[in-house]
């Protein structure tokens, strides 16, 4: 049985061999396709639009054993993607984006568990999205995209996990959109998972985190080449993207922590400029974040994925959060951080109340941490520590459906 796996002990590091043959990684990794919802069955959308074929890049690791009840299903936050752990060649130098949580020893042990994560629809790392082919025109679909919620992006999942014989999932989890999908799938199909971890999230946003949103998409609409999102085949609107995620990306960190890895420290030089170069650190680290995520992420997607977040609301869906919440079964892990100003802990708490409301098993973990709403992917002890106990327990419960 999967449980009964050999433990590599997660701290140990062989110094003599290179990262992807580590005690602990996965080590090389592929990623692999499905597709489904071929017409004449496209798969219909909230918007009343249907969408297909729909192709999903996914990756796996670990095996699903005999009794099909160790798959934990990792859903990614806006800007990931299905690689969240191992590496894809041995020139590969940067591990997948979860890469500390997954693997043998680790939180989401693949030696115990079957661990598949999948590039959300609507995405660019090779799931179905605007810059992929439309079938009936052979052009790239651009804006002729249809708007997808994350509900649509979980039923896409839930196919996906269906076609891997995983129809009763151990775990969903993922952090700060992730989250939202978890808490998402938990209702839509509250008998096709056991339990979940929801990360870093809230139950929808409020109107201050819309309006972060709004402020990165304009910039990219006001790109001028952005062309009406048909920029495909010409310049692409980068400066817009590199700003949307700019800003992003400060919401991402804690005062404390920008303090204290930036403070007010000027970025080679002695003297301020008096003109508008670069002349704070924080500048220069923005500004490479910006760019950088303009050579992997495509603008259209950016939009669509953004306004999907924004029409995240169980309680607008199902009338209140506690009437959402009375369709699911599962067992909850429900984690928040102190410093995340963009999820904070009031809303995660807002959860709890209707978890409680409806007399389900669950446990909330608020960790205090300086890292802001990326602690989700930075405090890896304490996660590892919450997140190990809570699957061994559930796990064991899984196999023992009687078990109290």
């Amino acid at each position: 049985m999967a449980g009964d796996a050999p433990q590599p002990d997660p701290h140990l590091q062989r110094p003599d061999l290179p990262p992807w043959q580590q005690p602990d990684s996965v080590g090389i990794v592929q990623t692999q396709y499905h597709t489904f919802a071929e017409p004449p069955h496209p798969m219909p959308l909230d918007s009343g639009a249907t969408l297909g074929p729909i192709t999903l890049a996914y990756e796996t690791y670990g095996q699903l054993d005999e009794t099909r009840s160790n798959a934990i299903f990792i859903c990614h936050a806006l800007s990931g993607d299905a690689h969240v752990a191992g590496y894809h060649s041995t020139d590969d130098h940067r591990p997948g984006w979860w890469d500390a949580m997954v693997g043998p020893g680790k939180a989401f042990d693949t030696t115990r568990y079957f661990v598949i994560c999948a590039n959300c629809i609507a995405g660019c790392s090779g799931s179905t999205g605007p810059a992929s082919i439309h079938p009936a025109t052979g052009r790239r679909y651009a804006r002729d995209f249809p708007v997808v919620t994350l509900a649509d992006m979980v039923r896409a999942y839930k196919a996906l996990a269906d076609h891997l014989g995983a129809r009763k999932l151990l775990a969903i989890t993922g952090g700060s959109m992730g989250g939202m999908q978890v808490l998402e799938w938990s209702i839509m199909y509250p008998d096709a998972v056991h339990a979940i971890i929801p990360i870093a999230t809230p139950a929808r946003l409020t109107a201050q985190g819309i309006a972060f949103n709004v402020v990165g998409r304009q910039a990219i609409l006001d790109d001028p080449h952005y062309n009406g999102g048909n920029y495909y085949d010409g310049p692409p609107p980068n400066t817009g993207l590199a700003i949307a995620r700019m800003l992003g990306h400060i919401t991402y960190l804690s005062d404390d922590s920008m303090r204290e890895k930036f403070g007010r420290q000027l970025r080679d030089r002695e003297d301020l400029s008096y003109d508008f170069g670069v002349d704070f650190e924080v500048e220069s680290y923005l500004q490479h974040q910006g760019q950088a995520f303009t050579e992997r992420f495509d603008a259209n997607s950016y939009l669509y994925i953004t306004r999907a977040v924004d029409y995240f609301d169980l309680a607008g869906k199902y009338g209140s959060l506690a009437d959402a919440f009375a369709r699911a079964r599962a067992r909850v892990l429900l984690i928040s951080f102190t410093s995340d100003w963009l999820y904070p802990p009031t809303q995660a708490k807002e959860i709890v109340s209707a978890l409680r409301a409806n007399g389900l098993h669950f446990a909330y973990c608020e960790v205090p941490t300086r890292y802001g709403h990326d602690a989700f992917l930075l405090e890896k002890d304490t996660l590892t520590r919450v997140i190990s106990d809570f699957l061994a327990l559930e796990y064991s419960r899984a196999l023992r459906p009687e078990a109290p």
